[in-house]
C-alpha cells in the first residue's frame, strides 16, 4: 500500500506517471530496452526529450522569445552559474531575502565577489531569524540599473509564499521557483529567467528546468567555459552533455498527467482547495495547532505549523506515520509540523490528514 507523502522533496509523484514508468521501465516501446539504456542522441530518447519541453511550453503558454533548458546541478548550481554567466564585474544585482533558500542564493553569489559584480538586498523580512512573510510591493525598491532581480517564489522552510509577481520595472526579473512551478500559471513574459528542481512538483531530483528569455541568456558573459555557460544548453536543446534522461522521462510522464488532469488551470484550482481545506482546519483549531505564517503569506504547497509542545510534535510525526502519512517532520533549522502538499498530493490525501488533525487534537487536549 502507498503512503500519502507529505515529504519536501523529493517529493511524491503522481500514481499515473509511476505507472507509466513501471510499464515502460524494463522495454521502452519496441526497442528492447529501457529509456535509462537509450543513448542521448538516439531518435527514441530525443522524442521523449522534445515532448518534455513541448507540453511544458504548452502548458504555461510559453512565448516565442524563451526556451525551455533542462539542466543538472538542481537549483543550487543555478546560485552561482546565474552570477556568474549575468552579473559582470562593474554591476550589481540585487536579491529579495525571504527565506533559507533566497539567502543561500545570496551567499553563493557573494561568494564569486572576485569574479562577479556586487550583491545588494534592498529587502529582507527576516525577523529574529524567522520569515513570517512576503514583502509587499511598496516595500520592494530596486536599482533601476541592476543586473538583474532575484527572488524565490516559495518558502519551503518557513512556509511562505509569493501571490503576486514583483514589479521591478525593466530590470530583468530572475526568480527561484523550485518548491512551487507549475503549482499555477505565471506570465512567462515577465521573467527573464524562471528555474526550478523539478524534485517538487514535476519529476525526480537530478535535473533542473529553466525558462529563459532568449536574449537575456544570449547576453551572458562570453568568456566562461562552456560548460558553465547557460547560452550553450539553449544552444545545444539541452543535449550539450549527456542530460539526465530518465529524470527528463518522468518530467514527460507528469507534464503528461498534468495535460490529462486539464492542464495547469485545473492543478491550480486543486491547489486552492486543499490549501483551504488545511488552513481552514488550522484556523478552527488554533488553540492546538499554531499558524505562524501572516494569512497573506501562506504557502499553498508548504503548511507549517506548531502544537504546544515538542514532545507533542514528535508524537503527532509518530502516529502520523502509524495512520500511513509520512514526511510530516518540520525542517530541523525550524522544527514543528509541515505538510508539503505538491501537486501530486490529492485532495482526499488533505481531508485524510485534517481527520487525522482532530482526532489528534481531542486526544491529547
Amino acid at each position: 500500500m502507498r503512503v500519502i507523502n507529505f515529504n519536501a522533496g523529493p517529493a511524491g509523484l503522481p500514481l499515473p506517471a509511476l505507472e507509466r514508468a513501471q510499464k515502460e521501465f524494463v522495454e521502452f516501446g519496441k526497442t528492447g530496452m529501457s529509456i535509462m539504456e537509450h543513448s542521448h542522441r538516439g531518435k527514441d530518447y530525443d522524442a521523449v526529450h522534445n515532448e518534455a519541453i513541448a507540453l511544458l511550453k504548452e502548458l504555461l503558454d510559453v512565448p516565442e522569445t524563451h526556451e525551455v533548458i533542462f539542466m543538472q546541478g538542481g537549483a543550487h548550481l543555478q546560485f552561482s552559474l546565474i552570477p556568474m554567466n549575468f552579473l559582470p564585474k562593474g554591476k550589481s544585482a540585487d536579491y529579495i531575502s525571504t527565506g533559507h533558500w533566497s539567502k543561500m542564493a545570496i551567499s553563493e553569489a557573494k561568494a564569486l565577489s572576485s569574479i562577479v559584480g556586487d550583491v545588494h538586498v534592498p529587502v529582507s523580512t527576516e525577523v529574529d531569524g524567522k520569515f513570517t512573510r512576503i514583502p509587499k510591493q511598496d516595500e520592494i525598491h530596486v536599482d533601476p540599473n541592476a543586473a538583474y532581480v532575484h527572488y524565490t517564489s516559495n518558502n519551503t522552510i518557513y512556509g511562505t509564499q509569493w501571490h503576486y509577481t514583483p514589479d521591478v520595472g525593466n530590470v530583468p526579473l530572475v526568480c527561484d521557483m523550485s518548491s512551487d512551478f507549475i503549482w499555477k500559471k505565471f506570465d512567462v513574459s515577465k521573467y527573464a529567467l524562471a528555474y526550478a528542481g523539478a524534485q517538487k512538483n514535476i519529476g525526480p531530483s537530478g535535473v533542473v528546468v529553466l525558462i529563459a528569455k532568449k536574449d537575456f541568456i544570449n547576453s551572458g558573459r562570453s568568456d566562461l567555459s562552456k560548460t558553465l555557460k547557460i547560452s550553450t544548453y539553449m544552444e545545444k536543446n539541452s543535449l550539450f552533455n549527456t542530460p539526465p534522461t530518465f529524470a527528463i522521462y518522468m518530467v514527460r510522464n507528469v507534464l503528461s498527467w498534468v495535460k490529462d488532469m486539464g492542464g495547469i488551470d485545473a492543478i491550480h484550482a486543486r491547489n486552492m482547495k486543499k490549501g483551504e481545506i488545511l488552513y481552514g482546519a488550522l484556523d478552527a483549531m488554533s488553540d492546538f495547532y499554531k499558524s505562524p505564517v501572516e494569512k497573506d503569506s501562506r504557502s499553498y504547497m508548504n503548511v507549517v505549523f506548531r502544537l504546544p509542545t515538542e514532545e507533542l510534535e514528535a508524537k503527532f510525526v509518530a502516529e502520523a506515520k502509524e495512520n500511513n502519512m509520512v514526511g510530516l517532520k518540520g525542517h530541523r533549522a525550524v522544527g514543528g509540523i509541515r505538510a508539503s502538499i505538491y501537486n501530486a498530493v490529492s485532495v482526499e490525501n488533505i481531508e485524510a490528514l485534517v481527520s487525522f488533525m482532530e482526532k489528534f487534537k481531542k486526544a491529547n487536549s
